[in-house]
């Protein structure tokens, strides 16, 4: 079956935290009872200097003089109303606008803006509306340059990609209060041999913890997430590469996928500034399942995300799978 290559537009926004505007105290222009004018004296001339400022015209005061056709004088509105109003108006417009950016998260990817995707069926998963964790107060992001190491101060369990919607979720991957053991994680790998290697190159490395998330899909494809975190970025680079992956192949086979080549097929631009990416697919002919499998090195952490599903594992949700969990660790 010839798959069509879709590829996935980054569209990462970073969540802006809500603030409420200040009232502002709203001016007011008080009237004021005007006299009514006088006919002159008969000695007196008819034609009066008009005065520099006008004062505001009480609309039930008759504002000419007897027998004028001059028309009122005209109400000024007071500067301070004009001030708040447009200090209202502005606030208004900021706020609006910072209420769309929180909505629109990070899975905003129109469907027009991925070529291939113009209907419903093309195979693209509904997610949850997705944010970021909030950082302790003062830290940096992870990818920021004032983080040399490379940090995630968030909750790694919180930056795994939540199941998208009507997928059943994997009891398997919930670990120990969130934490994954590292031999679940090892047991991705074909043979006992590789086990014990990386399982080695982890300890030596210094591996913190592991979170992790699956879940499968109506259509039955098993998705796997990892998150591995470090002491730092340049420990988790080198876990990666030469570790782990290389330009054409991964160092170690999955279960299932014995021959893995990089996936060129995989769009460029829907890289994720920052976060290396390892991109792997199946070669043909392919077993029971086709597995589809990327490694990420974003900061302190790794990941490694997989999916397979008998007969073929489809491009399009394996894409949108990867750029969102790059966007989250990002």
């Amino acid at each position: 079956m010839t798959e069509q290559t879709s590829s996935v537009e980054d569209a990462a926004a970073t969540p802006v935290e809500n603030a409420t505007p200040t009232p502002v105290e709203d001016g007011t222009t008080t009237p004021v009872e005007v006299p009514a004018a006088q006919p002159p004296a008969p000695e007196e001339a008819t034609a009066v200097a008009a005065p520099e400022a006008v004062p505001a015209v009480d609309p039930e005061v008759p504002s000419t003089a007897v027998g004028s056709e001059v028309p009122p004088a005209p109400v000024r509105k007071d500067r301070r109303v004009l001030r708040a109003l447009l200090r209202w108006t502005a606030a208004t417009v900021v706020f609006a606008a910072v209420g769309t950016s929180v909505a629109y998260g990070i899975t905003r990817m129109d469907r027009t803006d991925v070529p291939g995707l113009a209907t419903e069926s093309d195979g693209r998963w509904d997610y949850p509306t997705i944010t970021r964790p909030p950082l302790p107060s003062g830290s940096p992001r992870p990818l920021a340059e004032s983080n040399r190491t490379g940090t995630h101060y968030a909750d790694l369990r919180r930056l795994v990609l939540p199941a998208p919607k009507g997928a059943h979720v994997d009891a398997a991957l919930r670990g120990t209060d969130g934490w994954l053991a590292t031999k679940t994680f090892l047991a991705e790998y074909a043979s006992r041999d590789d086990r014990e290697t990386v399982g080695q190159q982890l300890t030596d490395n210094g591996l913190r913890h592991i979170a992790a998330r699956g879940w499968t899909t109506p259509d039955g494809t098993h998705t796997r997430i990892y998150l591995l975190q470090f002491d730092s970025v340049v420990v988790a680079d080198e876990v990666n590469s030469p570790g782990l992956t290389s330009y054409n192949t991964p160092i170690y086979a999955l279960r299932g996928a014995e021959r893995m080549m990089a996936d060129d097929r995989f769009p460029d631009r829907a890289a994720v500034d920052d976060v290396i990416r390892h991109a792997y697919d199946e070669v043909k002919p392919y077993g029971a399942e086709q597995v589809r499998q990327a490694y990420l090195s974003a900061g302190d952490t790794l990941a490694l995300i997989v999916q397979s599903r008998k007969g073929a594992a489809k491009a399009v949700p394996f894409q949108q799978t990867v750029v969102l969990q790059s966007q989250l660790l990002g």
